[in-house]
């Protein structure tokens, strides 16, 4: 990784996510009480920083879109907004969509099907499935690969992929993102907690806000 080609926000970014884990390891190792209880409870600064994170996102997306809405074609302008709804609605899911904070009690059907028995998707189990152990995990985990490792590759090499990707306005990862992301993937093995999930999640939406900030083809966020 190059830190001179680092932006500012980059920098910052990475200096609070080296924080995030060097406490997070630390607690955990020291003090599993505390981490599970208070570094990474529910409901704490850790789950309340990534859905803000995410929401930021969301945010960053509709502005962009209202921006430009004159000027895009319709694939970009349904790319932005897709991407614009799918971190508005993780962010919403983070924090059960603001149950707990408003001290909403959970409808029956949610008591029954989730595993939490909170308002949320990614916490429902259907027969012996939990949602989030499937998609969350496992499809997501296919789906990070893709984006951060091939999809980098496959845009630097044929045309057809960097066009498209393009025309959908996907941001595309510089390499400092994708190192970063795995950099954060090995030290999670140093959280001995089952709540080292909440570290990882912080650590997924600070990258892919530095993502959406600063894309390797940052030009599709421009006019012409």
């Amino acid at each position: 990784m190059n830190l001179k080609s680092l932006t500012s926000t980059e920098i910052l970014g990475y200096s609070f996510l080296i924080l995030l884990y060097v406490l997070g390891i630390y607690f955990a190792n020291t003090d599993p009480s505390y981490f599970k209880s208070t570094y990474a409870r529910e409901d704490g600064f850790v789950e309340y920083t990534t859905a803000a994170m995410l929401l930021y996102i969301s945010i960053l997306s509709f502005s962009r879109l209202f921006k430009l809405w004159s000027v895009k074609p319709a694939l970009w302008k349904l790319g932005v907004l897709g991407f614009a709804l799918i971190f508005l609605f993780g962010a919403g899911e983070e924090i059960s969509w603001g149950q707990r904070i408003f001290d909403i009690e959970s409808s029956a059907y949610f008591k029954e099907n989730n595993a939490q028995q909170e308002t949320n998707l990614h916490n429902m189990v259907v027969g012996e499935t939990k949602i989030n152990k499937l998609i969350f995990s496992q499809i997501l985990t296919i789906v990070l690969v893709i984006y951060l490792i091939i999809l980098p590759l496959l845009y630097r090499k044929f045309e057809g992929i960097k066009n498209l990707v393009d025309k959908f306005a996907v941001p595309l990862p510089r390499w400092n993102h994708t190192i970063a992301f795995l950099l954060a993937t090995v030290l999670l093995s140093f959280i001995p907690s089952d709540k080292k999930w909440e570290v990882y999640e912080l650590a997924f939406s600070i990258i892919f806000l530095l993502i959406f900030l600063n894309p390797f083809n940052k030009y599709i966020y421009e006019k012409n």
